[in-house]
């Protein structure tokens, strides 16, 4: 933790990293805890997915990456709400090839848990 995040940002960062571990070991029952009923899932091919359909990829290995690192985070909280974009590099499960995205992810806090809302990922070179 930085010096000058909040408690907000901490507590949103760490439900970040626990999504990242999460979609690594397609684990069913984090997936579903950390995501908004209403979460829409944007991949940089414009396919958009609901929770449902976003952990089904996952767990049945349809999509889904056996590494994953975010760098240059940044957390924006206002209210209930962050905003946390990050440069993500992965390497794809199923082709072994990696991934290079800048992603941008809505969380919303319900019940005192950070929730994912929404992401949007853009393929880098």
């Amino acid at each position: 933790m930085t010096s000058t995040q909040t408690g907000k940002e901490t507590a949103v960062a760490a439900a970040v990293e626990d999504l990242r571990k999460a979609m690594i070991a397609a684990d069913k029952s984090a997936l579903d805890k950390l995501a908004a009923a209403e979460l829409s899932y944007g991949h940089a091919t414009g396919r958009l997915e609901s929770k449902a359909e976003f952990i089904e990829a996952l767990v049945t290995g349809k999509s889904g990456f056996s590494a994953i690192e975010f760098t240059g985070q940044t957390i924006t909280v206002v209210d209930k709400v962050a905003l946390v974009r990050h440069v993500f590099n992965g390497t794809r499960r199923k082709e072994g090839d990696p991934a290079k995205m800048a992603i941008l992810t809505v969380w919303i806090e319900q019940q005192g848990q950070w929730k994912l809302l929404a992401r949007q990922a853009v393929r880098l070179a």
